[in-house]
């Protein structure tokens, strides 16, 4: 039986079970097994990511970041149908568009339940979702904890329904394994000992999901202190393909320095249009602009799906809104709750792993090898689906080439083509330099360093998926990525 959530601290007598070499594990226990007798403990390992060691990915990974407003709720949806909810927004709404947007997903079961940390805003709806679920759906799997409790209704009513349906509860800490099957999830914390005198957003349940050569970060409300735990500890193992903004975008998290390790191709924000806290914060605004990374904002975008193939991650909206986070806050906001269908906007390849000897070959598929006699010239982002209508604004279709090399790559002559063999060369004596980025834009233009201009009077890349080919001056494959 679950003891008084007034305590200073989660306590439930079967709260750790199946302890061994990979921690805590949900794994073979049903939602509703009845764990009074259960007591085994254990220290659970330090689990060390490996980015650079991608697996073979089959299907696809979706990560839905619902609008709930001033608030977080991330649906994930595995390649073998397996589904986990991270957290389920504010207590004003009692997880209403939670509840709404999991309807309309057509989603009968919770299997993995991850509570970030207990703070209002984040488990708003945990009662509701528990009761629904174990009431009129298949239930919950189960729940997974940080552990520390919280003097509020909203923490009460949470863990009186996971009494109340008898719902397996795990508290997690670094180093624990969740189960979704079909695709690699790693537990970098909290640590043990909590950081910070045991303060919930500092030690906010953080997991790296991977699926093939792509990868998610999500770090609850993490702020400064546990940022720096994760990159002293972790390194570059955090990268990954998106990150979820720490803490709704404040100031006080996605710092400088995570964002280094994390390196992400996209970062995606929830919080409300009208914050009262002012999120996202400019200065993590300038950080990501800094750094070139696009950013989806939840209050303007509206509810935003990441799909995964393993090798591409293409972002869904409800709405076409600025991705330059210097902009974010030109676009028109969408109330939380709203039915509009998802349409696609663009589709981001991960970051090559630092190189450290001579490149191999370039993945197309996921893991079939294809020649790539350069081995430096990759792709950073593909640009499917411009804004509005696309043969209305064909250079916001675009395709970005990096250089990753430590050598000039001399592209004069090169030719770039898509799956119906619509072509394009690269003038003579253009130059890539080391680390230098160039922009294919589909559309008419003048040339320069940075920006190229195909000249097509109609759109070229399939917003449903295409393959971009390169091949140099002597018809030599140089890549070929499919998205």
């Amino acid at each position: 039986m679950l003891r008084s959530p007034r305590v200073e601290s989660l306590a439930v007598a079967a709260l750790l079970v199946l302890a061994g070499c990979g921690g805590f594990v949900a794994n073979g226990v049903d939602g509703g097994a009845d764990l009074s007798t259960a007591t085994e403990t254990a220290t659970p390992p330090t689990a060390t990511p490996d980015a650079g060691s991608p697996g073979a990915a089959n299907g696809t990974l979706e990560v839905h970041f619902i609008n709930v407003g001033q608030s977080v709720a991330t649906l994930l949806v595995s390649p073998d149908n397996e589904t986990m909810l991270i957290d389920c927004g504010d207590f004003t709404d009692d997880g209403e568009y939670v509840l709404q947007y999991l309807d309309r997903q057509g989603i009968d079961r919770i299997d993995h339940f991850v509570v970030s940390h207990n703070d209002a805003d984040h488990i708003g709806g945990n009662a509701a979702v528990i009761r629904h679920y174990e009431t009129e759906k298949r239930g919950v799997g189960a729940v997974y904890d940080p552990g520390i409790a919280a003097s509020t209704q909203t923490y009460e009513r949470y863990l009186d329904a996971v009494e109340a349906h008898n719902v397996t509860l795990y508290e997690t800490r670094e180093g624990d394994r969740i189960p979704f099957s079909g695709v690699e999830t790693t537990v970098l914390g909290p640590p043990e000992p909590y950081l910070e005198n045991a303060a919930r957003n500092e030690n906010s349940i953080v997991l790296r999901i991977e699926h093939g050569e792509t990868s998610f970060l999500f770090t609850g409300d993490a702020e400064d202190d546990q940022e720096a735990y994760l990159v002293d500890t972790y390194g570059a193992a955090l990268r990954a393909t998106v990150l979820k903004a720490g803490h709704h975008g404040s100031a006080s998290s996605t710092s400088g320095p995570l964002l280094d390790a994390v390196d992400p191709r996209t970062v995606v924000v929830s919080s409300a249009y009208d914050s009262q806290y002012g999120h996202p914060n400019n200065e993590t605004l300038q950080r990501l602009a800094a750094r070139s990374v696009p950013a989806y904002w939840t209050a303007t975008h509206g509810d935003t799906v990441l799909t995964s193939n393993g090798t591409a991650v293409t972002v869904s909206t409800q709405r076409a809104a600025p991705t330059d986070p210097l902009s974010l806050r030109t676009g028109d906001p969408i109330a939380p709750g709203a039915t509009e269908s998802v349409t696609p906007r663009a589709t981001y390849l991960p970051r090559s792993s630092p190189r450290t000897d001579t490149p191999g070959p370039t993945a197309t598929d996921g893991g079939t090898p294809a020649e790539n006699t350069s081995g430096d010239l990759i792709i950073d982002r593909v640009r499917a689906d411009a804004a509005g209508d696309d043969r209305d604004n064909l250079n916001d279709e675009y395709v970005v080439f990096r250089n990753a090399g430590a050598e000039p790559l001399d592209m004069g002559g090169w030719t770039v083509s898509d799956d119906a063999g619509h072509s394009y060369t690269v003038p003579d004596g253009f130059t890539l330099g080391p680390d230098e980025t160039v922009t294919l834009h589909t559309g008419s233009g003048t040339d320069t360093d940075t920006d190229l201009y195909w000249g097509s009077g109609r759109p070229i890349w399939n917003n449903g998926g295409d393959t971009v080919t390169v091949t140099d001056a002597d018809n030599e494959t140089i890549l070929k990525r499919s998205y």
